[in-house]
């Protein structure tokens, strides 16, 4: 089963995500911020990291650019999920060393379409 880890400070956001990736089959365990990931990220490595811009702390682009750098983390797929939805941001996007973009609402076909390019 491979796992999610889900950086999201919106519950919503989080409740609708984890239950698109959970039917699935994917083991999804979430954080609510930059700091938290970190945490995680020392107890458990995930197959991939599904990851928004907009969080309390560091922003998802500011994470995703120090876990590109870390020997420990720079392996593991980074999927930004944002409302953020303009050339910049896409830009910013992959400045971080970000493996994929997707926007929100999202769509549960992309986001498992997306997801499954780095775990199968």
């Amino acid at each position: 089963m491979s796992k999610v880890l889900l950086v999201e400070d919106s519950v919503l956001e989080f409740e609708t995500l984890k239950r698109y990736l959970q039917k699935q089959g994917f083991l999804v365990y979430g954080v609510r911020s930059a700091e938290e990931a970190h945490l995680r990220l020392k107890q458990q490595k995930p197959d991939v990291i599904l990851l928004d811009v907009i969080l309390p702390g560091a922003s998802g682009f500011e994470l995703c650019r120090k876990l590109k750098k870390d020997s420990k983390t720079k392996a593991i797929p980074v999927v930004i999920c944002s409302t953020k939805n303009t050339k910049v941001d896409r830009i910013w996007s992959d400045m971080s060393g970000a493996d994929a973009y997707i926007t929100k609402p999202v769509d549960e076909a992309t986001l498992i379409q997306t997801i499954n390019q780095f775990v199968n």
